[in-house]
């Protein structure tokens, strides 16, 4: 199985901190926030995949150097970023295997979460969250079954806690039978391509109790605090 991480983005919510350093390579607890995301990995995956554009050269050194997960590849994310589907997208010539995993690169989520989620076919990491009109919340049907992603609902649409889309997924090869065009804000997003395969797929929803977002300084200072190591095995 492989492992994707989408790093290509250009952290501008992260400015000035990422004006010189690509966000995956900011120093979280003495590492940096991508040497984290390949230890949730590294017990689960054979190779992994780092989609990468900005400031790409300093992410290519330091996979070059790091010892975590050794087989590897960098996919540049060409001619521009243009949103996560459009990320995944540019892994599909790129992949070796059939089963994958998706992470964002700038989250952080439990091995043990993301070991029950490569179980699936296709599947999707949530984690319940009292502030869930900040992400997407995943509904169910009657049944019980995925349905569908509602990307930042009004405060109250839902009870709280609500489960929110943490930007973890696992998919088979036949995700990109499902590439959906650009959404309403220009960008091409992962979340459209869960949906349209959520047509002919059963797409299990895997709870967490551990997701990390790290989106701005704020969020990046506040992590410094948290038991990392409660959730990711150095």
């Amino acid at each position: 199985m492989e492992g994707i991480i989408l790093a290509g983005g250009a952290g501008t919510r992260m400015r000035p901190l990422t004006l010189h350093k690509p966000k995956p390579l900011l120093e979280l607890k003495d590492r940096p926030i991508l040497a984290w995301s390949l230890m949730s990995l590294s017990a689960i995956v054979d190779r992994a995949l780092v989609v990468v554009h900005h400031l790409q050269e300093q992410i290519a050194a330091y996979m070059a150097a790091q010892r975590i997960i050794a087989d590897y590849a960098l996919v540049e994310q060409l001619p521009e970023p243009m949103g996560t589907g459009h990320a995944l997208l540019c892994c599909r010539e790129h992949l070796a295997s059939d089963d994958f995993l998706v992470i964002n690169g700038d989250d952080l989520y439990s091995a043990a979460a993301l070991r029950a989620l490569s179980r699936q076919d296709f599947g999707i990491l949530s984690t319940r969250r009292h502030d869930y009109e900040r992400f997407g919340v995943v509904l169910l049907n009657e049944a019980g079954e995925f349905q569908r992603i509602h990307e930042k609902p009004p405060a109250g649409s839902y009870p709280a806690p609500a489960p929110c889309n943490s930007g973890a997924y696992k998919f088979t090869s036949a995700v990109f039978d499902y590439a959906p065009g650009r959404s309403p804000r220009g960008e091409i997003e992962i979340t459209d391509c869960v949906s349209a395969a959520a047509r002919d797929h059963a797409v299990a929803v895997v709870d967490s109790p551990f997701w990390l977002p790290i989106g701005d300084p704020a969020a990046l200072a506040a992590a410094q605090s948290v038991d990392l190591g409660r959730w990711i095995p150095a």
